[in-house]
């Protein structure tokens, strides 16, 4: 099974990019997509090119802004947006598909923002992400993908030094809530199986930092313990254009 997450930068942007023909060449079996920048309606317009797949959407309330999707060739059993706090669920960032054997959680985490202004709403969003995914693990095995717009160690970012605790996605505050996931049992798939390999899944448009590969690793496929033996690869296809983040992928036997 193929698990591929993407922060699209904006999904009709993305189309006009060759995400269709990208998507082609892939061939997952489920596609979760984050930063649709669209409202439902409009992210099925987008993609209704796209066959095969089943398609789940949540938008924010704010048009053109976050959002997610999730993109799957085999119904679900169940699709809930959202985490079920209100606070949290204006802005479509959560959508949970659950499947025979594991609930996958696709989540486009808020953005520390500029200044570190929303540092604080992001440590609470951090603590309650974490719960809510806590309370499906009671249920059954947890994947969870998306942007966690955090880089967990120095390895995961191109200039460590110059970013930490001065930049949103490298603060001590955010690692953490990383580390509370992982302390939870959730496994990084790609550092699991490779622990000393540099790549980065994002890059800023400014100054050709794709091209220098001056990048960060913001992108992750998270897996609680009980399907560790399920992982047979976990990959960052940098090669694939069309956003400022590159797709990660996960392939579970």
């Amino acid at each position: 099974m193929k698990l591929i997450s993407w922060n699209v930068n904006g999904i009709r942007a993305a189309v006009k990019k060759d995400f269709l023909q990208a998507v082609a060449d892939m061939q997952p079996d489920v596609l979760c997509i984050q930063e649709t920048k669209a409202q439902d309606e409009q992210v099925l317009a987008a993609i209704s090119e796209l066959d095969g797949y089943h398609v789940y959407t949540s938008s924010a309330v704010r048009p053109g802004y976050s959002g997610t999707a999730v993109l799957s060739r085999s119904k679900p059993e169940s699709v809930t947006p959202g985490t079920g706090l209100e606070e949290h669920d204006q802005e479509g960032r959560v959508i949970c598909a659950e499947y025979q054997d594991f609930f996958l959680v696709t989540v486009y985490t808020p953005n520390s923002g500029s200044e570190l202004k929303r540092l604080d709403y992001r440590e609470k969003w951090d603590r309650d992400f974490r719960d809510y995914v806590l309370s499906l693990e009671k249920h059954k095995p947890v994947i969870i993908c998306g942007d966690l717009n955090v880089c967990h160690k120095p390895i995961d970012i191109a200039r460590p030094d110059a970013n930490y605790n001065k930049s949103a996605g490298y603060t001590q505050r955010e690692i953490d809530g990383m580390n509370s996931l992982i302390d939870a049992g959730f496994i990084d798939s790609f550092r699991h199986l490779h622990p000393e390999t540099v790549k980065y899944s994002w890059w800023s448009m400014r100054g050709g930092a794709r091209a220098r590969n001056v990048g960060w690793r913001l992108d992750y496929f998270l897996v609680s313990k009980a399907m560790q033996q399920r992982i047979v690869s976990a990959e960052i296809l940098n090669e694939v254009y069309g956003s400022d983040h590159c797709p990660v992928v996960l392939t579970l036997c």
